[in-house]
């Protein structure tokens, strides 16, 4: 069984109301081993900085905007490659493991396939500076159902198929179990079939999106414990908006997927 990390996405939590270094310094008592960050702000760094103080690292980071505007139009292209060769620097720079990328909205007329290609046309702009710099490039996997309507990487077929296109190391998949659960269900077997495609996790309670504990329909124990019996090296990051005390969702929801029974932390 594999040593399992977690991770906390700091920005849901912040805008809960909580103080930042309240947070780095609760994750890094609970057990963490690292925070991901959203967007590149004014003090993206001094982010960074504060986790490695508290030995922590930075697991994931956007690379491009927007979910609707992504990889899957041509016209998009020219913008991503350079907000992706931008990111990728900052991720090699400051240890960041991987950047995220999006897929866009689905596009009148362009089939599921020809959207693939175009996609991985775009990723493969910038994968050898991915791989000279050792950053994956993680496409998120979103809900169009509720959080985002008319994305296209709405379900996990269509993730592989992207990189299995892409037919490179570096392109992954950011598997979000929170959306994968509205989209698809099935998600421990979904997780073991395509394990070897998968980048980096996010979690969060369903229905609401919230706290990972017993009143809603996932059992993240569970998860946990089928992630940790791959060979998968990576993250799985909390990233939810939690209902109570802030600093209190991070210890308990270090808890429930410390349950699987690996070894958890750095």
């Amino acid at each position: 069984m594999s040593q399992l990390k977690q991770s906390l996405c700091l920005p849901p939590f912040i805008e809960s109301g909580a103080d930042k270094e309240e947070l780095v310094r609760a994750a890094a008592k609970a057990g963490y081993a690292a925070i991901d960050l959203w967007g590149r702000d004014e003090d993206f760094e001094e982010t960074v900085a504060l986790a490695n103080d508290h030995g922590m690292v930075v697991a994931s980071m956007v690379g491009h905007w927007t979910h609707e505007a992504g990889l899957n139009d041509p016209a998009n292209h020219d913008r991503i490659e350079r907000e992706l060769r931008e990111s990728i620097e900052i991720a090699a720079r400051c240890g960041i493991a991987g950047v995220i990328t999006l897929s866009g909205n689905l596009r009148d007329g362009v089939g599921v396939e020809e959207s693939a290609e175009i996609t991985v046309a775009g990723i493969k702009r910038v994968l050898p500076l991915a791989d000279e710099k050792g950053v994956n490039l993680n496409l998120e996997l979103l809900n169009s159902k509720v959080d985002h309507p008319g994305y296209e990487a709405d379900n996990t077929a269509w993730g592989v198929m992207v990189c299995e296109l892409a037919d490179h190391p570096r392109c992954k998949l950011l598997y979000d179990i929170y959306h994968m659960q509205i989209m698809e269900g099935d998600i421990i077997r979904t997780i073991e079939k395509n394990i070897d495609h998968i980048g980096h996790f996010h979690g969060a309670g369903v229905p609401g999106r919230r706290d990972i504990g017993g009143d809603q329909e996932l059992n993240y124990a569970a998860v946990a414990k089928a992630i940790a019996a791959t060979a998968y090296e990576g993250y799985l990051a909390h990233e939810f908006w939690p209902a109570g005390d802030p600093v209190a969702a991070v210890g308990a929801a270090f808890t429930v997927c410390a349950q699987q029974g690996s070894e958890v932390g750095s």
